[in-house]
């Protein structure tokens, strides 16, 4: 194929990060790394990391990654910026369900409140 370098994109992948974040968020795993092309251009990889379970019972990760040229960097930020002020602003204060804690009270924004104990459920009593 014109213009793709295969090997070029596989030391791309596995030079070292000039510089590196990462940001545990529930089951989620999130890595910011900083890496420079042969040119000593730099560009972002975003990637999200989730432990998951084969059959048999073995974890493993699975990994989405996002490569992110400086190029984009102002057109990129500027709309993430956007969706996340919309979300802020638009979505129902609802907490996700994997950070949700089994058990605890939970109070939804009409007033109602329950205890509901997980353990409760699917028990049948003989009356």
């Amino acid at each position: 194929m014109d213009g793709f370098d295969k090997n070029e994109e596989i030391e791309n992948n596995e030079r070292e990060e000039i510089f590196s974040k990462v940001v545990r968020a529930g089951k989620r795993t999130y890595f910011l790394d900083v890496k420079a092309t042969k040119r000593n251009d730099y560009y972002l990889t975003i990637t999200e990391s989730k432990k998951r379970f084969n059959r048999d019972g073995k974890h493993y990760f699975e990994k989405h990654k996002i490569f992110l040229y400086k190029e984009d960097f102002d057109k990129f930020l500027v709309n993430l910026t956007e969706a996340i002020d919309f979300i802020k602003v638009n979505a129902v204060n609802i907490e996700p369900i994997e950070h949700a804690e089994v058990g605890v009270e939970v109070e939804n924004t009409n007033g109602y409140s329950s205890n509901v104990e997980f353990d409760d459920l699917g028990l049948k009593t003989k009356e």
